[in-house]
């Protein structure tokens, strides 16, 4: 399948910008899974300082704000050729061991409710496939989706304790349970399209976690499934704040108000 991706991030501010310094993760790579045909970054109150590969293989592109801008907007567009894997991604970008993968960070900390949540596997669940599409079940059974409740700095187990949340907070649920088993379990943040429309309000995330025998696989908990044609998969990391679209410092421009647009069609 050939998708293609029209994904604008637009920022305001009620005071010109001091000084800003971004890092745009928006170029999808290519992989077993996806194949990038073509792709382009388009900037408005802002320029290119360098473009590089991050610790976890992914392409990022340093922005700075040009100083005294009131609006800044990053716009990607292209077009990738999918196929079913089945949410088994290969590839040949250079990525940590994985012992890092197995790492818990502030957003995927375990606490109780992830302990919780790991009890209802049962005891001792063996390391396999079975058990990460148990828990992908458990995920989206114990975390309702709804737009409503959390935000970036949502974490798991403020997630769990709401019982609501978006496909961010069912990753970093899913992660924090994979690697409390024992699992190497990374983010990932890409695109999906949808069957019912093709405008939609953001990107889209998911979880991989890796099977001996199989490499990385994808559970999407907010849709209950392993991605198929309909995702591309633009940047990992242990969490949103390593593989989220934009990140970054900046001083002055006082409040800001932020704009998604994203189109995703076959």
């Amino acid at each position: 399948m050939r998708l293609r991706i029209d994904h604008t991030t637009t920022y305001t501010y009620d005071e010109p910008a001091a000084y800003a310094l971004h890092q745009v993760r928006k170029r999808p790579h290519d992989t077993s899974a996806q194949t990038v045909m073509s792709w382009d970054l388009v900037l408005d109150g802002a320029k290119d300082e360098a473009r590089y590969l991050d610790q976890h293989g992914n392409h990022v592109d340093l922005i700075s704000i040009e100083p005294g801008a009131t609006k800044v907007s990053v716009t990607c567009r292209g077009e990738v050729e999918t196929r079913d894997t089945s949410g088994v991604t290969r590839s040949d970008r250079p990525v940590p061991p994985l012992w890092l993968y197995q790492r818990f960070t502030p957003l995927t900390e375990a606490g109780k409710g992830v302990k919780a949540l790991v009890a209802e596997l049962g005891k001792s669940p063996v390391l396999d496939l079975d058990t990460l599409h148990g828990l992908m079940t458990l995920v989206a059974d114990t975390v309702a989706y709804d737009t409503s409740h959390t935000g970036p700095t949502t974490t798991a187990e403020e997630a769990l304790a709401l019982g609501h949340g978006v496909c961010q907070d069912h990753a970093h649920v899913f992660l924090s349970a994979a690697r409390l088993l024992g699992f190497p379990a990374r983010y990932s943040s890409g695109y999906m399209m949808m069957l019912d429309r093709v405008d939609q309000d953001a990107g889209h995330a998911w979880a991989e976690a890796w099977v001996s025998g199989l490499g990385w696989v994808g559970f999407d908990a907010a849709n209950r499934v392993c991605p198929d044609e309909r995702y591309i998969q633009v940047a990992t990391g242990l969490d949103y704040r390593e593989a989220g679209p934009l990140t970054g410092v900046m001083y002055g421009g006082g409040r800001d108000s932020l704009s998604v647009t994203v189109q995703v069609q076959q």
